[in-house]
């Protein structure tokens, strides 16, 4: 009786099967989105509508306060917010590429391989010491490493390596045309909301020359200081293949690499980065730069003055305690530099 009932069930079974794998797969595949929306972390956006008109609120490294510092979730994480300026730093590899990153070196306090490389049989290039200089290493080695760490826990408490909504889990050391384009595919992204999009197609670039007259091995490509050298020369290139001249500020400790640039760009903006009380503001003037980003510790409110009587605007780094920014906000600075955009953009 039991073989009679199955010779006539199992022609309905093999008919019916395959309809029944088809609707469990459709429904994974409606369902698969959801999962990695909600896998994501977007912030809200906040905007400048609590600061001064005209306010430049810069995201410090992207948004180091919040993510692993110049990477593409530091960055868009920094979007999200609606800060009006992305500040990272800028090294140069052996092979003649630009990249976004503020050591000269790769180390393990912040970077790692990742545990299933592209190709496990590549050599690892860490030397005894454990530091990787980048001028030392192709971008094809540059970019093998993962860097989500964060090495001063005690101090950016609430920065988290999470994935984002376009930059997912990509924390690489990435080019600086790398940065440019996507923050075109953020402008033009669906994820992201109607005030988010607007801001990202108009944000500007404060982008940092990292050299040091005493460590030319940092960017090794042979630069004295009287002419732009090739590190200059490609920050150029990229930015001017791009038409993002209005977009871009180059900031540099090492003044003479924004006195290079000046002689042969009239148009770019440049801020000269002074810390240790350092304020020649009659001196950058006269250099043509047009931003003077001195140490928070640095700035009174007479040096504010000064710095506008000769033409410069005043942004100050890098400020995370919020008295702080409102303190610098009531004495007329025209940004502030913070690694935490989140506060500087919340303040009431």
């Amino acid at each position: 009786m039991f073989r009679h009932f199955w010779r006539q069930l199992k022609p309905l079974i093999l008919f019916l099967l395959p309809l029944l794998l088809l609707a469990c797969n459709g429904a994974n595949q409606t369902e698969q989105p959801e999962m990695m929306a909600s896998d994501a972390t977007a912030l809200t956006f906040i905007g400048t509508g609590n600061l001064p008109p005209g306010f430049d609120a810069e995201g410090h490294r992207g948004a180091r306060g919040l993510r692993p510092e110049n990477t593409l979730p530091a960055f868009e994480t920094a979007l999200d917010l609606g800060v009006t300026t992305l500040e990272l730093d800028l090294h140069f590899t052996q092979d003649g590429q630009v990249v976004v990153w503020h050591d000269p070196i790769i180390d393990d306090t912040k970077c790692h391989l990742p545990d299933d490389p592209a190709d496990p049989e590549a050599p690892d290039p860490r030397n005894p010491l454990r530091r990787i200089f980048i001028s030392q290493q192709p971008l094809s080695v540059v970019q093998s490493y993962v860097c989500d760490l964060n090495p001063e826990r005690d101090r950016f408490v609430a920065q988290t390596a999470v994935s984002t909504p376009l930059a997912g889990h990509d924390y690489r050391i990435i080019t600086l045309a790398e940065l440019f384009d996507f923050v075109e595919q953020y402008a033009n992204s669906p994820l992201k909301t109607e005030a988010q999009r607007n801001n990202a197609a108009t944000v500007q670039f404060n982008i940092e020359t990292k050299r040091e007259p005493d460590s030319p091995e940092n960017i090794d490509d042979g630069f004295t200081g009287g002419a732009a050298g090739p590190f200059e020369l490609a920050i150029l290139e990229v930015v001017n293949g791009r038409s993002l001249t209005s977009r871009v500020i180059i900031q540099s400790f090492d003044h003479r690499s924004l006195r290079t640039i000046r002689d042969i760009d009239s148009e770019i903006r440049l801020a000269a980065l002074t810390t240790g009380g350092e304020a020649k503001l009659d001196v950058y003037a006269a250099y043509k730069f047009n931003i003077w980003s001195p140490n928070q510790r640095d700035v009174t409110a007479e040096l504010i003055t000064k710095a506008h009587d000769e033409g410069l605007l005043v942004i100050p780094w890098t400020v995370n305690e919020t008295a702080d920014m409102q303190q610098l906000i009531a004495w007329g600075v025209d940004g502030l530099i913070s690694d935490r955009p989140d506060l500087l953009l919340n303040l009431p």
